[in-house]
């Protein structure tokens, strides 16, 4: 399993990139640093950009029940809740830390082999690999620039 750079720090913040393999049935063996996070169950479903989100049980719950706040009779609320649970899938990782990556979002996410798992703090994301590298080679110019335009008075 590749490693491009990661750690879990104070309450268990999912950070880095590594570049591990799907093996033949489609299962993922989550790098060693997510899995204490991970471990007790966590929720798979469609990510934004056509990646796949994986948030430890607990953060998805939190995330549903800020969802569930909107009213049921926004169109725009029922679509996306519709998409976003369809999708999802519950997972406990196996002993050696494998999660099987259910075809359908595994077609959604355009997932093969060689994959990108991203931390991004409270959840993980999935990529195919050859996606992430060109996400990333798109957005890296600008992302200097747009941080005091997110984040007004964030500093490093």
């Amino acid at each position: 399993m590749g490693l491009v750079g990661a750690e879990i720090i104070g309450g268990g913040l999912l950070l880095g990139t590594y570049t591990p393999k799907l093996d033949d049935k489609g299962r993922l063996i989550l790098p060693a640093k997510f899995r204490p996070r991970l471990a007790s169950g966590l929720v798979m479903t469609r990510g934004q950009e056509r990646c796949l989100f994986l948030m430890p049980m607990d953060e998805f719950s939190r995330i549903y029940e800020q969802m569930r706040q909107a009213p049921v009779t926004n169109r725009a609320a029922r679509d996306y809740l519709r998409l976003m649970l369809s999708g999802a899938s519950d997972e406990v990782p196996d002993k050696q830390g494998r999660i099987s990556i259910p075809s359908v979002l595994r077609a959604y996410a355009g997932l093969d082999r060689e994959v990108a798992v991203i931390g991004a703090g409270t959840r993980v994301e999935i990529w195919d690999l050859a996606a992430w590298e060109t996400y990333l080679g798109s957005h890296e110019a600008a992302y200097s620039e747009t941080a005091e335009e997110i984040f007004p008075g964030l500093a490093f």
